[in-house]
């Protein structure tokens, strides 16, 4: 192997995992507006359970290509809002793993010393 671009190897592998990260950051603050917006309806009376189902129903017929939000995972984007919604010290944080790990952690664990 030339050993002249080993350099241009790791700056593409650490611009390709920067990018990963930032796409990861963006998609879980979308799934942390989302689920603040439900709440917030829901809370306020505007909206009940119900339009959760609808919701979902409407993502897919209007925009098929979307994934990610059926009613299940948009009922899990309320309650990562809701769970971590008055941690300021763990919110920021929480966008640095994925979405997978997140639900991992707010469905097992019970305390908020745990999720930390």
């Amino acid at each position: 192997m030339d050993n002249r671009f080993t350099d241009i190897i790791q700056l593409i592998k650490q611009s390709r995992t920067n990018a990963i990260k930032a796409v990861n950051a963006e998609l879980i603050n979308l799934y942390w507006n989302t689920g603040e917006y439900i709440s917030k309806k829901i809370e306020q009376s505007e909206w009940g359970d119900s339009v959760v189902t609808e919701l979902a129903n409407f993502i897919q017929k209007q925009e098929p290509e979307i994934k990610g939000f059926s009613d299940k995972n948009i009922w899990r984007m309320k309650q990562f809002y809701e769970t971590y919604k008055d941690f300021p010290k763990l919110s920021p944080l929480v966008r640095e793993i994925s979405w997978t790990n997140n639900l991992l952690i707010f469905s097992r664990c019970k305390t908020i010393e745990e999720m930390e």
